[in-house]
């Protein structure tokens, strides 16, 4: 239901406190204000510095991989239309982004910030990561940079993500695995801004999602944007109009918000989100903020959070470690009360039938994080007339969940 009367533009915010409506802003401690001050004051100078645009286009070329294939998923478009009546039945897209250097769309956030980070004089980069994507894509770019890297990570994902954490340790990057609370990526966030504070001279964090303070959801959905404003280039090129919809998994948000955000003011768009409703929202082992959360305040901005009567922060679960996190962007928050993007959830089983089916039907093993929006894919996309298209966000490659996905099918590496 929309709350608010719609804005002139979706694409605006946020304002200059940091906040989309009653959402963002920054609630951190006062050591960290000079900080997130500097931060906001070079970002805002490398946007208007023609050679910070140059460098992030050229190593988005010659060394991310950009730009990103759209591709027709024939063989999954078919299949689902053979369930539906005739005539009937979506034309499906992948946004390819699991192609990129390191398998992830968070490559895209990571290369601006290291940029940003050696306009600052930092040396040392601190990151938080819960599948590894991230703490991989930061220790790619430590490494071509020769930068310092601690990257925090709960133990649990340390376990379930054992590639990537190989991956990070083998590109130079030091891993501290993080014992406290569920052991996920809320501590790993946690102990990640405590080393922030303590280190203020020489380290610049970065995040990995659209979330924390100000300026950081604006900034990471920026440096993501490039997804969406690729989409609409190629979908033009293709088919000679944009899409009907676009879908994306939501944890924190960023590759949702990477493809959302040029298209919020095209208003013909359908556009959904898929959050992780792990054993089902009823349950209570999710972490579908919207679905089963309410307003407040986490890791330094103002959002929709799973917490208990108390107003603690309560435990998320996901199957994927990407997505188990008991918040989301502010952004996302603001756009889910106005009602321009529509915000649904999949269960771990529905991700693990996307999963096999798109391995099985495209020859394309996707990481359980967009197998979540697959799943959903997999529902809309029957009831679509033939000619509507539909965008999927491919974020990441599966690679990563393989010996998770094994031990849960039974079978031995």
């Amino acid at each position: 239901m929309t709350l608010n009367p719609a804005p002139n533009s979706f694409r605006t915010g946020p304002d200059e406190r940091g906040r989309f409506g009653i959402f963002g802003g920054r609630f951190v401690a006062e050591t960290l204000m000079p900080l997130i001050l500097d931060l906001e004051k070079a970002y805002a100078d490398a946007k208007a510095d023609p050679s910070f645009k140059a460098d992030m286009e050229s190593y988005g070329t010659h060394y991310i991989g950009r730009p990103s294939p759209l591709y027709y998923a024939e063989r999954l478009t078919e299949h689902l239309r053979a369930q539906t009546p005739a005539g009937q039945g979506a034309k499906i897209f992948f946004k390819r982004e699991e192609l990129n250097h390191t398998g992830s769309h968070k490559v895209n956030n990571v290369l601006g910030q290291i940029l940003l980070a050696r306009r600052m004089g930092k040396p040392r980069i601190i990151a938080e990561t819960g599948a590894g994507q991230h703490g991989v894509a930061t220790a790619t770019l430590c490494a071509r940079f020769g930068l310092k890297c601690v990257v925090y990570m709960g133990a649990v994902d340390v376990e379930r993500q054992a590639p990537n954490v190989f991956r990070m340790k083998m590109l130079g990057a030091e891993v501290i695995p993080v014992q406290s609370g569920t052991r996920t990526l809320k501590d790993a966030m946690n102990e990640a801004l405590r080393d922030w504070v303590t280190n203020v001279s020489d380290t610049f964090y970065c995040i990995g999602t659209v979330a924390g303070p100000h300026p950081y959801p604006a900034m990471v959905r920026d440096f993501q944007s490039v997804i969406g404003i690729e989409t609409k280039q190629q979908m033009l090129e293709m088919e000679g109009r944009l899409p009907d919809s676009l879908i994306a998994c939501i944890g924190g948000g960023s590759n949702a918000m990477g493809l959302f955000h040029p298209f919020l003011d095209d208003r013909d768009v359908e556009i959904y989100g898929v959050e992780a409703a792990g054993h089902g929202v009823q349950s209570g082992l999710h972490a579908a903020s919207l679905t089963g959360g309410r307003p407040g305040v986490l890791h330094g901005n103002r959002t929709y959070l799973l917490m208990n009567e108390d107003g603690q922060i309560a435990d998320a679960h996901s199957i994927s470690a990407g997505l188990d996190y008991p918040g989301i962007g502010p952004e996302h928050a603001w756009l889910h009360e106005m009602g321009r993007v529509t915000y649904l959830s999949a269960t771990d089983a529905e991700t693990l039938e996307a999963f096999k089916l798109c391995s099985m039907l495209e020859g394309i093993i996707p990481a359980l994080e967009p197998a979540h929006a697959l799943s959903k894919v997999m529902e809309l996309a029957p009831t679509k007339p033939a000619d509507h298209l539909m965008v999927l966000n491919l974020s990441g490659r599966g690679d990563k969940d393989i010996p998770q996905v094994a031990q849960i099918f039974g079978q031995t590496l």
